[in-house]
């Protein structure tokens, strides 16, 4: 069985990807050869971007050289993509948008712009320019407590607030512990959307301080679209395993919104990062720069010279 690599999805125009399960990966010749009950499929190493690895998969060492070889991602994740395991990745020609990440958490107008930008994204509306981040959080904590009471209403369960111990499971009830659940399973997207698209998890704008701070910044503009509502429609049908069913409802809306597709593409909006700037290469600076640098600091006879 043979796939054709031109219906493979794409996480942007200019970055494809492909997900594997319950298959062992190894490499034919420039490229790597996914085997299966169904038959065998071969991947062009150089014509994808990343490759996410599900449960099930089994990898050869010479499968992942050749990956590297070709600057392609790998990502060890959860069923569908799910999770976010571990990453290897590829060619480092490129840390441009990393680089702007870390210009814009740095330089506080910046910073705050982007944390404006990413407020009228989850309002889908302009916001005033007079208002204060203060008053924005505020309009959002609102906008949040009005999602959870339309959720509510809608499909019948009751709600007493946003309450969960992540030390103790039991002290929540049905719908705090589906929110929870469907919460970790969209970190998980969002996580690995971040990887893919060369930006660290750590490097957050409203969120700061913690390794994920940026994938909860992300997956923050999509909750009141997909999350909640899953978890209050999987919490009115009172499934015997309301965790497992919602991780599956959310799957479902994930594939449905083309969520992954999206990430990136929002992102690069957030941070102002247009198609040209995108696919730029990253270059060493130049000698002369160094030398010039050298010079300044450095006396002729190579020591360091007196500065006042």
């Amino acid at each position: 069985m043979t796939t054709n690599m031109h219906a493979l999805p794409r996480l942007r125009d200019s970055l494809s990807y492909h997900y594997i399960e319950q298959a062992i990966v190894e490499r034919n010749q420039n490229a790597i050869e996914t085997i299966q009950d169904s038959g065998r499929t071969l991947i062009p190493a150089a014509a994808v971007s990343l490759i996410m690895l599900g449960p099930g998969t089994s990898i050869s060492h010479a499968a992942v050289k050749v990956l590297m070889e070709n600057g392609c991602s790998i990502l060890w994740t959860g069923e569908q993509g799910m999770r976010c395991y571990a990453q290897g990745i590829g060619e480092t020609h490129r840390g441009y948008h990393l680089s702007r990440q870390a210009e814009m958490v740095c330089d506080p107008a910046k910073h705050e712009m982007v944390v404006r930008k990413m407020y009228q994204y989850r309002f889908a509306v302009t916001l005033e320019p007079g208002l204060s981040l203060a008053q924005i959080r505020g309009m959002e904590g609102g906008r949040i407590k009005k999602a959870y009471a339309e959720a509510s209403a809608k499909y019948g369960v009751a709600w007493q607030g946003r309450k969960y111990d992540r030390f103790d499971w039991s002290y929540s009830d049905k719908i705090n512990r589906t929110l929870s659940a469907a919460n970790a399973l969209l970190n998980g997207i969002c996580h690995a959307g971040i990887l893919a698209g060369g930006y660290s998890p750590a490097l957050g704008f409203i969120h700061t301080g913690r390794m994920l701070s940026f994938v909860y910044d992300i997956a923050d503009l999509y909750k009141t679209e997909i999350t909640i509502p899953a978890a209050f429609e999987t919490a009115a049908e009172n499934p015997a395993n309301p965790e497992a069913k919602v991780r599956e409802k959310c799957r479902e809306r994930f594939m449905e919104t083309k969520l992954l597709q999206r990430i990136v593409n929002d992102i690069d909006n957030l941070l102002e990062i247009s198609d040209d700037e995108s696919g730029r290469e990253d270059t060493d600076p130049p000698s002369e720069l160094w030398e010039e640098l050298f010079r300044d600091v450095c006396d002729d006879t190579g020591k360091s010279a007196n500065r006042t």
